[in-house]
């Protein structure tokens, strides 16, 4: 199990564990440079990926607004926050977002 959540921190290919997934910022390889796993299967393969999005947004944004709300910063600049924080992590909840949907449905597969 600490491979697996190392592969995930580390974005790695979901097979060996090696293999990077994405190839620049934004920018996934098409394949596993490792072991060639190919990582979008089909048209529309990460849309799954988008529910994830949304549970680590919802995991990075809840302490600031609970924070900030507990401090008595009023609702529109705790909202402003919230979407500054988003904005500024939306790269990493895309990637880790893509790369759990991808370990998640290796291991479903493999049983």
């Amino acid at each position: 199990m600490g491979g697996r959540v190392r592969g995930i921190l580390l974005q790695r290919c979901p097979r060996c564990l090696r293999g990077r997934v994405f190839a620049a910022l934004l920018r996934m390889n098409e394949a596993c440079p490792g072991c060639g796993l190919r990582f979008e299967r089909e048209e529309g393969y990460f849309v799954g990926a988008m529910y994830v999005s949304y549970a680590l947004a919802l995991l990075a944004g809840a302490p600031l607004c609970v924070g900030l709300l507990a401090l008595g910063v009023p609702l529109g600049w705790t909202m402003l926050a919230l979407a500054a924080e988003l904005l500024a992590l939306m790269p990493l909840l895309f990637r880790y977002s893509r790369v759990i949907w991808l370990h998640l449905e290796h291991r479903i597969r493999l049983g």
